[in-house]
């Protein structure tokens, strides 16, 4: 299914390494810095050095802690305020167990090897909105790519909690978090973990639903499925959904699975199994993918078929290629923004221990465009 985010600065500062173990993580060096960079800043050590005390009673003060006079903490307070001195924040918050920065980790774009998958804006809307909702509660938003990989920056490996777009099943970067027990909400559910409720997204069967019997009204009855190679729930629940709807339109169901990573080639390789094989020519095909409906269009004109007038075609992911084809394709957007926001907000919920029920369905908005007919 279904990048514009916050970063984590570096961490600067001349304390000396600790081991910090993060939230059941195997441990891993962090540099603890307890001043910001001294490019022209104020450091704790120069609010102790001109207030006469001790790092501590600086931090105690700062932080309202300790057991410092009202008089000594005063001192501090004016000399921190005349000196200009902001306490770091990575550090502060290593300290507290929040570094208040979130991460967001689209495990599609991992699977496609893509993080700006041509044409797709579904991904930049979505972590857009994400990004947005997270600095509204004055948070910051990190874009991580697979967390199981060696090679990834260790900081991802100690935000607050997480976001995890479209799980496979018994998804490992999942498994990962829950075993650690790390706050983590998912776009679309695990199709291996029914319990797991902490998800949002639409009701894939429900939309599935909607796009076919547009179809059906438009005259379809023999309607043929290109679905994704994924295993997860957006593609699982479409093809169950559109099964089970065949049967009881008593259609015969045809289901072509072809990889997200091809693209529109996936989708001009499918339209020629389909529109030239010996086995009975569809009516109307529904796509996945953006992409692969544009492929779809694109094979089918090139053999003379024509769209609508021969081929209905709709596609389950809205994109740039749908809007902008000729005939342009009637496609089910996902709400990107709706479902980002609802994401964030959940996995806030959860860490601060409101027990705000998942799963949260966002409906999806059905465009109907001149490829299923017009009106």
């Amino acid at each position: 299914m279904r990048l514009v985010g916050g970063s984590l600065g570096a961490v600067s500062g001349d304390a000396t390494a600790q081991n910090v173990l993060v939230k059941g993580f195997v441990p891993y060096p962090v540099r603890m810095p307890d001043q910001e960079s001294r490019a022209g800043r104020a450091t704790i050590r120069d609010v102790a050095r001109e207030a006469g005390v001790s790092l501590t009673t600086v931090s105690h003060a700062l932080n309202g802690k300790g057991t410092a006079s009202e008089a000594t903490r005063r001192r501090v307070l004016a000399v921190a305020d005349r000196l200009a001195y902001r306490a770091n924040p990575m550090a502060r918050g290593l300290r507290s167990g929040r570094t208040g920065v979130l991460a967001l980790d689209m495990r599609p774009l991992d699977a496609i090897g893509s993080y700006l998958p041509a044409g797709v804006d579904y991904f930049m809307r979505f972590a857009g909105a994400a990004a947005v909702t997270a600095l509204d509660h004055g948070l910051g938003l990190m874009l991580v790519p697979d967390l199981t990989r060696a090679d990834i920056p260790q900081v991802a490996h100690g935000v607050d909690g997480y976001v995890i777009g479209d799980p496979v099943r018994e998804d490992a970067v999942l498994t990962r978090l829950l075993d650690a027990a790390v706050p983590v909400v998912t776009v679309g559910r695990d199709p291996g973990r029914p319990e797991f409720a902490d998800w949002v997204g639409p009701d894939d069967v429900v939309e599935t639903e909607r796009v076919l019997d547009l179809l059906r009204s438009r005259g379809a009855r023999h309607i043929a499925l290109l679905a994704g190679t994924d295993d997860n729930a957006w593609n699982v629940d479409s093809e169950r959904a559109y099964r089970a709807w065949a049967r009881r339109h008593h259609m015969p169901a045809r289901v072509l699975h072809v990889p997200e990573a091809a693209g529109e080639d996936g989708g001009r390789n499918a339209a020629r199994r389909l529109l030239t094989g010996k086995r009975r020519r569809p009516d109307a095909i529904y796509c996945q993918t953006g992409r692969h409906a544009a492929g779809v269009l694109a094979e089918a004109q090139r053999l003379e078929v024509s769209v609508p007038s021969d081929l209905l075609l709709a596609a389950g992911s809205d994109a740039q290629q749908a809007r902008l084809a000729v005939p342009a394709i009637t496609a089910l957007d996902l709400a990107p923004e709706e479902t980002g926001k609802a994401a964030v907000e959940l996995l806030i919920a959860r860490l601060n221990g409101d027990p705000t029920s998942g799963p949260v369905v966002v409906p999806a908005q059905l465009h109907v465009r001149a490829s299923t007919g017009e009106g």
